[in-house]
């Protein structure tokens, strides 16, 4: 993981944004909404914006800011599905991506990402994928969704594999519930390496940030 200078002084780099996500990540800070940190998040959108998807799926919305932020990055690409199991923060993300006028770029389905298959198949062939929900459950996630990938190339973005530097020693931590959670983390990410069908490069920024491209 960065050292704690490090990332302050990496964050200290990033250029302005619109108000919009300065609100956001505000509200997320005081509602205690897991948003992704702020030096994961741009390693991704870079990749995006090089990538250049034409249409991405997110497995958990939270707020709508990963997803606003994706749209921002990739402004003349299609579609942005995401899927969240929370009632009250599907309405919260709705609110946001009217106001950013995103709403007819990105469409929310609300339920368990583990029961709407079906409803998010009829969106496929996605050019990436970006999980950030349920950590104990990103193995099903991936092998659930990834074959709605397009082609060889496309992309599996999937935060949080380092969860707080707990994934090297994950019983090290005294909270025997974030223990269990790096655990699964750590299977989790043992079992993505060894897919042969997907080139997989881990990076040490925000809490963690794997990159999975279909060969």
């Amino acid at each position: 993981m960065i050292d704690e200078s490090v990332k302050h002084y990496l964050q200290s780099l990033i250029g302005d944004r619109p108000n919009i996500f300065y609100e956001m990540e505000q509200y997320a800070k005081e509602e205690h909404v897991p948003i992704m940190e702020a030096t994961g998040i741009q390693v991704m959108l870079q990749m995006m914006k090089i990538q250049k998807p034409k249409r991405i799926l997110e497995i958990g919305t939270a707020i709508g800011y990963s997803a606003l932020r994706m749209a921002a990055a990739v402004p003349n690409s299609g579609e942005i599905v995401t899927i969240e199991i929370d009632e009250s923060k599907v309405k919260k993300a709705q609110q946001y991506i009217q106001r950013a006028g995103s709403d007819e770029r990105i469409t929310i389905i609300h339920g368990n990402a583990l029961e709407v298959f079906e409803d998010v198949s009829k969106f496929a062939p996605f050019d990436a994928i970006f999980i950030d929900a349920a950590k104990g459950q990103y193995k099903k996630f991936f092998e659930m969704y990834s074959g709605l990938l397009a082609a060889s190339g496309c992309i599996i973005y999937v935060d949080n594999v380092l969860f707080r530097g707990l994934v090297a020693d994950p019983t090290a931590g005294e909270n025997k519930r974030l223990a269990k959670i790096a655990e699964k983390l750590a299977n989790f990410n043992q079992w993505l390496i060894s897919q042969k069908q997907y080139d997989t490069v881990i990076f040490p920024v925000g809490d963690g940030l794997a990159v999975s491209r279909k060969i």
